[in-house]
């Protein structure tokens, strides 16, 4: 699956986007934000408080309890506004 990171969340990883071989037990966009924090430690820190990041599988915003299942993309940035 390809996993897409965006603004601060990049800068902690260290990669704009890495191709993740998810494990099975790995089911929804929640799953994944735990399963990537334990990666490394820019993954770590990227991933230290969900509440502070956003996502969209394919492109399409998604709350953390959303499935991952058949997904091609994930991606996680922080949340945006508008002005």
């Amino acid at each position: 699956m390809r996993v897409l990171y965006f603004a601060w969340v990049c800068d902690a990883v260290g990669v704009g986007e890495e191709q993740i071989d998810v494990p099975v037990d790995v089911l929804t966009v929640g799953d994944l934000a735990h399963y990537l924090k334990g990666l490394s430690d820019g993954h770590a820190t990227g991933f230290a408080d969900p509440s502070r990041l956003r996502a969209a599988v394919d492109q399409v915003m998604a709350k953390f309890d959303a499935p991952i299942a058949g997904a091609g993309e994930v991606a996680f940035f922080p949340p945006v506004t508008g002005g």
